[in-house]
């Protein structure tokens, strides 16, 4: 594996911007909205990585389209008014990603798991974030013996894993101002599309 592509962008911020509107905030709240917008951000993030782990596959899903949201607008019982379903940025709602977001918010256990497969797969150099950080200083490149860069590999993980918190280990508040986006019964229709495929590529079937 390669590493996730740059090019997921459009997909993820489409993606994540369907969750939060079919499972929006429980308080209408600026806070509340900026927390589900993150949880969503981290599930669709994980979800899409490990879709299209590679830079030939974003580029291929970026040629063919991911399909849009028409069947989760179905599903989900949202389906927006007629004016409202030609907006562009539903052609770039993937459902599979989707579908894999809704059951990783749905069982954080299941979500760990997930961003785990996703440190172990992706080389240090090679991993981005689910949102930008601000810009480090960069030491000069130096050599590091296998053991010191084994260490750095693992460091590197653990900052992965940290960038995904509110996803993996909710905060009271966390789950609070997303009752909904983290409710199962309310996520069952669209996490039920396609979680088999998730559970095998987990290695989770029949565990």
């Amino acid at each position: 594996m390669a590493g996730p592509s740059v090019a997921l962008s459009p997909l993820i911020a489409a993606s994540a911007h369907w969750l939060t509107r079919a499972y929006p905030p429980a308080a209408s709240d600026s806070t509340s909205l900026m927390l589900v917008e993150m949880q969503a951000r981290q599930a669709v993030t994980a979800a899409a990585w490990l879709r299209y782990p590679t830079d030939t596959d974003a580029a291929l899903v970026g040629i063919a389209g991911p399909g849009g949201s028409a069947l989760l607008d179905w599903r989900a019982g949202s389906e927006p008014d007629p004016e409202d379903a030609a907006e562009g940025w539903r052609t770039w709602v993937d459902e599979v990603v989707v579908s894999w977001a809704a059951c990783l918010l749905a069982d954080p256990a299941l979500a760990r798991r997930a961003v785990d497969s996703v440190a172990a797969a992706i080389p240090d150099g090679a991993r981005p974030r689910p949102y930008p950080r601000q810009p480090e200083q960069r030491q000069p490149e130096q050599r590091q013996p296998e053991r010191d860069r084994e260490s750095a590999g693992r460091r590197g993980a653990r900052e992965l894993t940290a960038d995904f918190r509110r996803l993996i280990e909710p905060a009271q508040g966390d789950r609070d101002a997303a009752a909904l986006l983290r409710h199962p019964d309310l996520l069952e229709p669209v996490a039920g599309m396609h979680r088999a495929d998730l559970l095998y590529l987990l290695g989770t079937v029949g565990a």
